[in-house]
């Protein structure tokens, strides 16, 4: 693609790596250049946490903001009761109202970290599609809303088709999924002058619907732009690890681990993940994805620290630093370590190597704490553990240990 942006928004997106694709490149850019526009972004409350594969969608937002826009963060209380079946093989489990407000409540506290809320034409806000859509009267919204939409067209979009050729059921309810989004974009336009809504690319036929339906009811000119969907250079899905999702709430994943995420990342993703993750200069992150052997194991740790320092806040990317070194470097006990603390009733009269491998969230099961010690993958302070009968008692405990689960996962254990 040969467009040369002129507003600074779309200009990042594109020299970072954050564009899939645009609905109408030229338009959005000009719309940009007359000052503050809201632009946004939906998330559906299915978790207590948001996670790593929510994080290039939230930098989009800060770039947004940074560039002079207005960041709206919608959460999803109204279309949460519903479930987005985009490229999904089975049917979202139900939430309750009280289960799903509590979900919200824990993912608004890792926005803040990355926007300014506030009342200022770019500040950002947070609003929840439950106002408008809980109180829709279901016969008028077939009527003026429903009408509008082609279940021929609706049928070919990708996500619904890709569900549909593996014979698996699409529900009814799932079906509406779309429509909701749609009006969605429709009333953050009418309400709050919204331009621009933003998603991964497994989103743009959701977002089309948007556009259209705003066009069509309200006469109103809105666009879409999706970011890639990131998968690791070994083919992963971005944001999964062994021990399941990497979760940007700080009680659901400790900062250390989060910064040992990215300080795992493959050689060939640094720069790349310098580009969508940080804030420093395009040419520095070239710079540093270029380096080979040791250096590129330092530009790792720049990552780390600058992915954590903006969650997280600088002493914790620090503490967490100087863990990793006390613990790859110097063979010792980092203070910031996860750790599992046992009582003396948890310990009773000892307790397996096998248990304790599982407890601390190095093996997500006894199959595989075993599978770990045979192929000689479990070390305890370092030393191959070879014993998967060992049994730790309270003389064991006496100082904490450190297990370890290959040459990068490691936790304490200690008598509390």
């Amino acid at each position: 693609m040969t467009y040369h942006p002129k507003s600074e928004f779309i200009s990042v997106m594109m020299e970072r790596g954050y564009l899939a694709d645009c609905t109408d490149y030229q338009a959005l850019d000009e719309a940009l250049l007359k000052g503050a526009q809201p632009a946004y972004i939906g998330y559906d409350a299915t978790a207590k946490s948001l996670h790593v594969g929510h994080l290039l969608n939230i930098m989009m937002l800060r770039w947004l903001q940074k560039s002079g826009n207005k960041p709206i963060t919608l959460m999803g209380g109204g279309t949460t009761k519903v479930g987005d079946p985009s490229f999904r093989a089975d049917e979202r489990p139900l939430l309750s109202p009280e289960q799903i407000d509590e979900n919200i409540e824990g993912m608004k506290q890792v926005f803040a970290k990355y926007l300014t809320y506030g009342d200022g034409p770019a500040d950002a806000v947070m609003l929840n599609n439950a106002e408008w859509l809980d109180n829709l009267n279901y016969l008028e919204f077939l009527r003026d809303i429903g009408r509008h939409f082609s279940i021929n067209r609706m049928l070919s979009f990708e996500s619904v088709k890709s569900r549909l050729d593996r014979e698996q059921s699409l529900s009814f309810l799932e079906f509406n999924y779309m429509i909701l989004q749609a009006y969605d974009f429709m009333e953050l336009h009418r309400r709050y002058g919204c331009v621009l809504q933003m998603g991964g690319s497994d989103q743009w036929g959701n977002i089309v619907n948007g556009i259209d339906l705003t066009r069509r009811v309200i006469e109103g000119e809105v666009y879409g732009l999706t970011s890639p969907l990131l998968t690791t250079s070994d083919g992963k899905k971005m944001g999964k690890s062994q021990g399941g999702a990497i979760w940007l709430n700080g009680d659901m994943l400790s900062p250390y681990e989060f910064w040992q995420f990215w300080r795992n990342t493959t050689d060939a993703d640094v720069g790349r993940f310098l580009k969508l993750y940080t804030e420093l200069p395009v040419a520095e992150c070239d710079r540093l994805g270029a380096l080979e052997g040791a250096e590129i194991n330092e530009a790792k740790i720049r990552l780390a620290n600058e992915v954590t320092t903006l969650l997280h806040g600088a002493d914790a990317a620090k503490a967490a630093e100087a863990t990793a070194r006390e613990v790859f470097e110097k063979g010792g006990v980092g203070d910031d370590l996860p750790t599992l603390t046992l009582s003396a009733a948890d310990l009773g009269d000892g307790i397996s190597i096998v248990q304790l491998l599982v407890k601390s969230g190095l093996a997500g099961s006894g199959k595989e704490a075993k599978r770990l010690i045979t192929e000689n993958g479990a070390r305890m302070n370092d030393a191959p553990l070879t014993d998967a009968g060992l049994m730790i008692d309270a003389a064991a405990l006496a100082a904490p240990i450190k297990l370890s689960a290959g040459k990068k996962r490691h936790a304490l254990v200690q008598l509390g």
